[in-house]
């Protein structure tokens, strides 16, 4: 039996528990299949900072989250020990350190795990987690932007720096790496050339329009296979209309719709360990980026809860 989150028809939504989708705390199951994790860290921004603020209003915008899943057919709450594992602390002065900090908290939790940021910096210690105990995996990135810069204002380590790192250490499949609905104006065609050197396809935000759904679900199917994979989610890949509330927002970006049934196009796939990051909700309104990507979580461990239904059966 699992412990699931807190009856809605006895404690209203609006009361209750501030975890995830008001689930249980991770101390207070024996054990957890699935762990949310909060890391509240933006030092590794570029323009807008705020998303240290993130994971608290994704917890607050996920009270209205139920259940069951009708998409994919699953109640992961009761399929799978779903916990909240509360924040991971991070040094805000100091970002290696917090680099360093994130990948042993995230080792350290037996569970697999969706992450919600925070910047987009966290992916680097979150991807090194996940390659320690499956080494090389797949990466899906869902993002406005490349973020595999070499470095800005000579960092190495920020949060658009975090993909060329994961590639130079080994991190990640480099047969099996891409990036979904990118758009908006580069630095220059450098930026492309050196992402293509590295190894990422590119679908871009008019790719999605353009092909339709299900091709674009068929081809990043493909090009993953049946290897391990980490799916990392900037809010930004979704137009300012979807969420308004991020660091570097980019005009003709998906729509939550889309993103979505993207998301619940993977359904079979290795699905190791996920991330939402860049929810900024100080230039949010109602609501709306913190809705998205309660979402966003929520689709990604339905997809982790059906994936262990299926190796069950």
């Amino acid at each position: 039996m699992t412990i699931g989150p807190v009856d809605s028809s006895r404690v209203p939504r609006f009361a209750g528990p501030a975890t995830f989708a008001r689930l249980p705390r991770l101390d207070q199951v024996e054990r957890a299949d699935v762990a949310v994790v909060g890391v509240p860290f933006d030092t590794g921004v570029s323009y807008r900072p705020g998303a240290r603020f993130g994971p608290a209003a994704v917890r607050e915008a996920s009270r209205l989250l139920r259940p069951y899943h009708p998409g994919l057919d699953v109640s992961p709450f009761e399929r799978v020990q779903v916990a909240d594992a509360g924040d991971i602390a991070a040094n805000p002065f100091d970002i290696g350190a917090a680099i360093e900090s994130i990948e042993e908290a995230a080792s350290s939790i037996e569970a697999r795990l969706v992450t919600i940021g925070g910047d987009h910096t966290i992916a680097l210690p979150l991807l090194r987690a996940a390659a320690r105990k499956h080494g090389p995996v797949a990466l899906l990135h869902f993002d406005a932007h490349l973020d595999t810069w070499d470095t800005y204002f000579g960092a190495e380590y920020t949060h658009g720096t975090p993909f060329r790192r994961a590639v130079e250490e080994g991190l990640v499949d480099t047969e099996a790496i891409g990036h979904v609905g990118i758009r908006g104006p580069l630095y220059g065609k450098k930026d492309l050339e050196d992402d293509r050197r590295l190894g990422f396809g590119i679908l871009t935000a008019a790719d999605v329009l353009r092909r339709g759904l299900d091709e674009v679900v068929d081809m990043l199917r493909q090009r993953v296979g049946g290897r391990p994979l980490y799916v990392s989610v900037d809010i930004d890949v979704l137009d300012p209309a979807h969420a308004p509330g991020t660091g570097t927002p980019e005009a003709g970006g998906l729509t939550s719709r889309e993103l979505l049934e993207i998301l619940r196009g993977l359904a079979g796939c290795d699905l190791v360990g996920a991330d939402v990051v860049e929810v900024a909700p100080a230039y949010d309104h109602a609501e709306i980026t913190s809705i998205a990507a309660s979402h966003v979580a929520y689709d990604l461990v339905s997809l982790l809860a059906l994936q262990k239904r299926e190796k069950q059966t």
